[in-house]
């Protein structure tokens, strides 16, 4: 029916789709969920990943797409599909923000969380002399896993990498007739204490995206609620087809 791409967010890799691709796939999408350059298992050295080349990276994945694709951003992989849509804003039919960062133009992914100040938020994280950021293991269920079973939680603490710091600090360039003119839809989770609802309700009063969507869990629904989650995809791809 519809070709999902799967945009994982900071310190996450495409790992973090097992749980809901099985099931797209079963209802008759293709789901093509790649490791971003320098995440997850990609063997390329974390110096040289960044914004600009995760954009470049997926938007030739799109390209290759026999149609129009639905491109999914988790947290910060919002950044990426936002750069990916200016470069191929043909090539998508919606862009899916999961409870992600949406960040208008000239903008950085900080400036969002600056926006909303929240305390402690940068507690789970260690910065390293290398420019990488990593999570605190024992504080990435409070913080990301807060409504995830324990068995799923100890997946993430294995897995999880390190996240370049200019993913943090790169200011978005995007306009109205290439990014402004591929729809978007949001998917809050109302449970998440890493991009608390009201920085998504911020982000969204900033860039408006239909439909808005929302799921009772923390900040990781692919594993929290993978089941809902694939229901809400499911509906978005379904809102295409009824337009198509």
């Amino acid at each position: 029916m519809t070709v999902f791409v799967l945009v994982a967010g900071a310190w996450h890799g495409a790992w973090c789709w097992e749980r809901i691709t099985p099931a797209l796939v079963a209802q008759g999408h293709t789901v093509i969920a790649p490791d971003l350059l320098g995440m997850g298992d990609d063997p390329t050295p974390i110096k040289e990943a960044s914004i600009g080349r995760w954009a470049d990276q997926v938007a030739d994945i799109v390209r290759e797409q026999p149609e129009p694709v639905i491109l999914v951003g988790h947290s910060r992989g919002g950044v990426v599909i936002s750069e990916v849509a200016e470069r191929v804003p043909d090539n998508i039919a919606r862009l899916v923000y999961l409870t992600a960062f949406l960040v208008p133009s000239g903008l950085t992914l900080l400036d969002m969380v600056d926006a909303v100040p929240v305390d402690g938020h940068l507690a789970p994280l260690v910065g390293h002399p290398n420019g990488t950021t990593t999570i605190m293991p024992e504080r990435l269920a409070a913080h990301f896993y807060n409504n995830t079973p324990a068995e799923w939680i100890e997946r993430a603490r294995e897995k999880a990498c390190a996240e370049p710091d200019s993913s943090f600090t790169t200011p978005l360039a995007l306009t109205e007739e290439r990014y402004g003119r591929v729809p978007r839809a949001y998917i809050r989770c109302q449970k998440d204490q890493a991009i608390v609802p009201a920085l998504q309700a911020h982000m969204l009063g900033l860039l408006p995206c239909h439909p808005v969507l929302e799921i009772d869990t923390d900040h990781s629904p692919f594993f929290s609620a993978p089941d809902t989650l694939v229901g809400q995809l499911d509906d978005i791809a379904r809102i295409h087809v009824a337009r198509a």
